[in-house]
């Protein structure tokens, strides 16, 4: 047992390991890159032979989760919540299939889009596939939960999902660890067919998981992460739910007057609920996210005569991160205004690297582009993404992975000319090659840019999938290989990869242009490790 310093990230992978875990599975993407990137460099988790590698997307790490679960192991996926749209297919129905060893999702928000296309709350995934969601208000609690949770997951034979935010994952605090458990031994579950989801099994399983509901609840109910705090004054009761706990105490150092439901644990206890209502006939609600826990309340308590106070009656904002002041300011509490940091942060829009290889793409692309006018170029999620913004201009999409080549593809189907796709190299591999496919099938008239840097760039540079398979895997998908052209992407090369954009882009037909040049984030830190290794 020791005490240590640790992101929430870091906490979550520090009890995972403590907990017995057999495998890490997980893409990156902000903010919850930390946890597995963390596993990685831990000597336990490269002594015991703990699996810790990158899957290719949030969906083939779940699945690859859930088998480790299959064999009786303890396994969690970790991703950011949008890449849980990725894996919903498996999370979903892994509530069906149930789990033989524990399996934890773990998945973190970002209110605010700080690094994101929206704002969504996982909890409603949770609740939607009616498994029991476990909350942190600190590191201390995202430590805990790890044992708590796989436990609970091997009690219910269910997956359980961590949802975490921004700020929980990407701040510091002391965390307590404890003695590490071993690892599960391999076991096969003891019904055979409890993973086969035909119909007439499914309908089994389906009936059992309702039927466990109640059973679920009660655990809720007496679980260590709930807590019904008393108060002074019950003009009012405070229902909050994970960090926004700590944004209500900012606002009572020495304690709050109000009688306090601090919920770490779903699904939301009627039992604790009735008993805090029992002391007054209002209600705040306090929450990260969307007015989860606010709609439950209105759906199972709005009588005429409970007042309910939240983010619906805009008592709180409605959108982005809450914090401090937005608390202090629903409970009438002056706020300081002496000074507001708009006044002393300078606002400093993202930029591509100097020296970065996009840069001279963009350049080559627009100049290319001139004639054709502007709207036609589809892109995707990535460093490249900023080739939206100034002084580029030069991309009109970014929807979702992989979103890039479909649109591009739907676009064509409906007469643009030219049809441009901008993909990376990692975001091609998560989700990208299917919808080369269908344009190899058709030979599609839209020209396919795949950038590679040989990186996941945008969340600090992780091993990408892609590395060194792009030619084979557009080989094999079919991609006419006189179509085909691998470009570098550097000034000196500028006037080729204009001649070569313009002479695809009048091709009737499917063609795929790579420029392949390293991240110079990553080329750096492996020259300052090589110099490092020479001195040595």
């Amino acid at each position: 047992m020791q005490k240590l310093l640790l992101l929430g990230d870091e906490a979550i992978a520090q009890g995972a390991i403590d907990a017995g875990i057999s495998g890490f599975y997980g893409y990156p993407g902000t903010p919850s890159t930390e946890i597995i990137e963390y596993a990685q460099k831990s000597p336990i988790v490269k002594e015991k032979g703990i699996h810790c590698e990158w899957s290719s997307n949030e969906k083939t790490a779940m699945e690859a989760a859930l088998g480790m679960s299959y064999a009786g192991k303890r396994a969690i996926a970790t991703m950011k919540h949008v890449g849980l749209n990725v894996a919903a297919d498996a999370f979903i129905n892994s509530s069906i299939t149930g789990v033989n060893g524990g399996l934890i999702v773990v998945v973190a928000d970002d209110p605010s889009m700080h690094s994101s296309q929206n704002e969504q709350d996982s909890r409603f995934y949770g609740k939607f596939a009616m498994i029991p969601i476990l909350e942190p208000s600190n590191q201390q609690e995202a430590y805990d939960m790890m044992s708590f949770g796989f436990n609970l997951s091997e009690k219910y034979k269910l997956p359980v999902l961590m949802r975490i935010t921004t700020r929980l994952s990407h701040s510091r605090s002391g965390v307590e660890t404890k003695n590490q458990e071993p690892e599960k031994s391999l076991i096969l579950p003891d019904d055979p067919r409890q993973f086969v989801l035909l119909p007439s099994i499914a309908k089994i399983q389906y009936n059992g998981l309702v039927n466990n509901q109640a059973n679920i609840e009660q655990e809720s109910t007496n679980s260590p992460f709930n807590e019904l705090i008393e108060g002074t004054d019950h003009t009012m009761g405070i229902i909050t739910t994970g960090i926004a706990y700590n944004y209500l105490m900012e606002n009572y150092p020495n304690g709050c007057p109000y009688p306090v439901l601090k919920v770490g644990h779903y699904p939301l206890s009627h039992e604790l609920v009735y008993k805090l209502t029992e002391k007054t006939d209002t209600l705040m609600i306090i929450e990260e996210g969307y007015p989860i826990v606010e709609e439950m309340i209105r759906g199972f308590l709005g009588h005429e005569k409970l007042h309910i106070k939240g983010r619906l009656d805009g008592m709180l904002p409605r959108t982005g991160e809450l914090n401090p002041n937005h608390v202090a300011k629903a409970l009438g509490i002056t706020i300081d205004k002496s000074h507001n940091e708009s006044d002393i942060v300078v606002a400093r829009p993202p930029s591509m690297c100097p020296g970065c290889g996009h840069i001279y793409f963009y350049k080559a692309l627009n100049e290319a582009m001139e004639k054709h006018g502007k709207g036609k170029v589809f892109a995707d999620i990535g460093c490249y993404t900023l080739g939206a913004l100034a002084p580029f201009n030069a991309i009109n999409s970014c929807v979702d992975m992989g979103a890039s080549i479909t649109m591009s593809k739907g676009a064509s189907d409906a007469g643009l000319r030219p049809s441009v796709a901008v993909i990376g190299d990692s975001t091609f591999t998560h989700s990208g090659m299917t919808g080369l496919l269908d344009a190899v099938r058709e030979n599609t008239p839209m020209t396919v840019f795949i950038l590679d840097n040989s990186a996941v760039g945008m969340t600090g540079g992780q091993k990408s999938a892609a590395t060194a398979r792009i030619d084979e895997i557009c080989k094999g998908l079919g991609v006419d290989m006189e179509h085909y052209h691998v470009v570098n992407p550097v000034p000196k090369e500028h006037g080729t990869m204009v001649d070569i954009i313009q002479k695809e882009l009048s091709y009737e037909g499917l063609s795929v242009i790579v420029p392949r040049r390293e991240c110079v984030q990553t080329y750096t830190r492996r020259m300052r490790k090589l110099k490092k290794v020479k001195q040595a």
